[in-house]
């Protein structure tokens, strides 16, 4: 079998492995096999088809990694979502809260609470933070 048919097989099994995967380094890898395909469509020998695949598979690495580097620096550390999103929001005290009980309003939603320093007690009408989420329970401390 020719070389340039060797290449090109190489590269599209890359290509297909890398649409399952998606994980750029196979293709990366299937991109280098098809310049080496052409060099040996060429009739360059195999040593220099080996070169053309390293130096294609070294430009891609190259091209590629500034262009990940953007995407990851544009995607925020950690993305907070369902009940922890609420902590450090602040809530509405609706009724008076307590170190056992009360309720306050969070985004709209009415939440039970309690207060996080036991020893509180927090008026109706107050604005807090919620400092943690426990169960269905946000544990509340007032805004200074």
């Amino acid at each position: 079998m020719e070389d340039w048919v060797i290449w090109l097989v190489l590269a599209v099994v890359l290509g297909v492995a890398e649409i399952f995967t998606l994980t750029t380094a196979l293709g990366l890898l299937g991109g280098a096999a098809l310049f080496a395909a052409i060099a040996a469509g060429l009739g360059l020998p195999i040593p220099l088809q080996l070169m053309v695949f390293t130096a294609a598979l070294a430009a891609g690495v190259v091209a590629v990694r500034p262009i990940a580097r953007r995407q990851l620096q544009r995607m925020p550390a950690e993305q907070r979502f369902g009940v922890q999103a609420l902590v450090g929001k602040p809530a509405y005290v609706v009724r008076e809260v307590t170190g056992r009980d009360g309720r306050v309003q969070i985004g709209g939603e009415e939440w039970s609470a309690r207060a996080y320093d036991e020893t509180l007690v927090i008026p109706a009408g107050a604005v807090v933070d919620v400092i943690e989420i426990e169960g269905a329970t946000a544990l509340v401390y007032p805004r200074e």
